[in-house]
This record gives structure tokens, C-alpha cells and sequence, in this order.
């Protein structure tokens, strides 16, 4: 069993992703992740700039300084242990937190579906009971959104770059993405560019999905390494003779997608058995609340005070 994780380790490191693959990649999960938490925290600013409040800014900027130091230690702490620790362990690990990031992304992107219509309201009446209660409520109410979309960013970019070999560029590419983001709201807020938000979010939430199906498998094929799982060696098919993993086709399917030319018959079936319930869960109709209580996603930044 440990020749075997081994192995597996190994082939992962040598045939991992380009480097244009892995900033794409990561970059592309950044760039959501990070326009939902800037569309989040511009909504919170809007409403104290609105309300007269500027002086409950700085709490807001506290709680979301304290969102990202968590997350930045989330994701040290995995990373930490999955880099240092070797062998079937290491395998079992990276196993446990590819699964608990499909499970966190799954709930993230199905929930954004139905709530991206009310997110809205529900922060502004959030932000207003909390400037009653005082400062701690203000810097709770931003460090917890900003925070919800961070772990999940940080569990999803962990289970990504476990194919990537241990490499740096994931990383990179999404501090590319979540600049890219950054900037991007800073435009909207100041009415400088539109985007059509149910549009971004339904063909990125479709790209997190497939991510998410990879992850999966990845996790899948770890943990029957680990001996967890049965199946370790029924191989579902291998293209290995043809399949060529540093071809650009093959960088593209691996590096983003979590490809491999072996894969096992169990991960076939997770991967299918994912795609084919979460897409269209994802995908079907949003049924609206009623017209009294709904209030819509703002589209653009054109009610957001310059």
C-alpha cells in the first residue's frame, strides 16, 4: 500500500499541469470566489456610506481582515499537513479534505442559486440591526460573510492544487484572480463597468461544478490508496498509450479538471454519479419567493453611491 501511494504521488508530481494551466485554472476559481466576497463587502459598504454611517466602516474592514487571516491559516494548515506528511497518511488526508471540499463547494454554489436574489436585502437588514447593537455585531456580520466565501475558497483552491504536485502557480493564479476581482469591484462600485451577474455566475458555477467532480475523483482514487476505499486496482480504462498528458489538451483536462488517463471504476462512477445530480439541481429553474418579498440582485453598481 505505501509502494503504491507512493507511485501515485510520484506520477502526480511528474506529469503536473503547465504553468499557463494551473493560472488558468486557479486564476478562473479566484476571480469568482473573489467577485462574490467584493460584491458581499460592497454591498456592506453601500449601506453604511448610504446611511450616513462612515464611521462603522473601520469595523467592517476589521471583520473582513480577520476573514482573511483565518482563511489564509485554513489553508496553510492543510496545506501544511499534506505537504509534510508522506505515504498512505498522506494520501488518507488529502482523501478527507478533497471530500470536505466538494461537500463545502456543493452547499456554497446550490445555496448562491436560490439566495443570490436576497443576498442583498438580507445583508443590508443584517448590517442594520447589527449598527444597533454595536461595533463587535458590525465586525461579526462582515467577518462571517466574507468569511463563508473564503473557507470555501481555501478548501476548494486545496483540493485543486493537489494535482498541481505540490507546485506554487495555483496559488499564484488565484491571488491573480482575487486581484482581478478586486479591482473589478472597486469598477463596479464606482459605476465604471456592468456585468451581467446571473450570466457569470451560471457559467462559473457550472465550471465549479466540473471542478468539483475532479476534486472528487481525485479524493476517491486517495482514499483506495489509503485502503479506505475498495477498487484501488480495477481500472475503469487506460489511455495512457495515447493520452498525452503534456499535450495542451491534456494539461487543459488534468491541470483543471482532474483528468487522469487510469482512472478507477469507482471514480468514474463518483464523477458521472456527481455531475449527473448537482448540475441539474444547479441548473433548474429558481423558484421566486413572490413578488412582495423578493428583492432582486443588483446587476450593476448603478444605485451605489460615487
Amino acid at each position: 500500500m505505501l509502494a503504491l501511494a507512493t507511485e501515485f504521488r510520484t506520477a502526480t508530481e511528474a506529469t503536473a499541469p503547465g504553468i499557463a494551466t494551473q493560472l488558468f485554472g486557479s486564476g478562473l476559481i479566484g476571480l469568482r470566489e473573489g467577485l462574490e466576497t467584493g460584491i458581499v463587502v460592497m454591498i456592506l459598504v453601500a449601506f453604511l456610506v448610504k446611511s450616513d454611517r462612515r464611521d462603522a466602516l473601520k469595523w467592517v474592514w476589521l471583520g473582513v481582515g480577520a476573514a482573511v487571516a483565518m482563511v489564509a491559516a485554513i489553508f496553510a494548515g492543510i496545506h501544511f499537513g499534506t505537504s509534510t506528511v508522506t505515504g498512505t497518511a498522506a494520501e488518507l488526508i488529502s482523501g478527507i479534505a478533497s471530500l470536505v471540499a466538494v461537500a463545502i463547494v456543493t452547499a456554497m454554489v446550490l445555496w448562491m442559486r436560490t439566495a443570490a436574489a436576497s443576498i442583498s436585502g438580507h445583508l443590508k437588514n443584517s448590517l442594520g440591526r447589527a449598527l444597533a447593537v454595536g461595533p463587535l455585531a458590525v465586525t461579526a456580520i462582515a467577518f462571517f460573510a466574507v468569511g463563508r466565501e473564503g473557507v470555501e475558497t481555501a478548501l476548494l483552491l486545496v483540493g485543486y492544487a493537489e494535482n498541481a504536485g505540490d507546485s506554487i502557480w495555483p496559488l499564484i493564479g488565484l491571488l491573480i484572480g482575487i486581484a482581478v476581482a478586486a479591482v473589478l469591484t472597486v469598477l463596479l462600485y464606482f459605476g465604471a463597468v456592468r456585468i451581467d451577474f446571473a450570466a457569470f455566475f451560471k457559467y462559473t458555477g457550472v465550471f465549479l461544478v466540473i471542478v468539483a467532480a475532479g476534486i472528487l475523483s481525485y479524493g476517491v482514487r486517495a482514499l483506495q490508496i489509503a485502503g479506505i476505499l475498495p477498487g484501488g486496482s480495477n481500472l475503469a480504462f487506460d489511455a495512457s498509450s495515447w493520452f498525452d498528458t503534456s499535450s495542451w489538451y491534456g494539461t487543459v483536462l488534468q491541470g483543471i479538471f482532474n483528468f487522469r488517463p487510469d482512472p478507477t471504476v469507482l471514480q468514474v462512477v463518483a464523477w458521472v454519479a456527481y455531475v449527473a445530480i448537482v448540475l441539474p439541481l444547479f441548473l433548474r429553474p429558481v423558484t421566486s419567493p413572490g413578488p412582495a418579498r423578493a428583492t432582486p440582485a443588483p446587476s450593476d453598481a448603478s444605485d451605489l453611491p460615487t
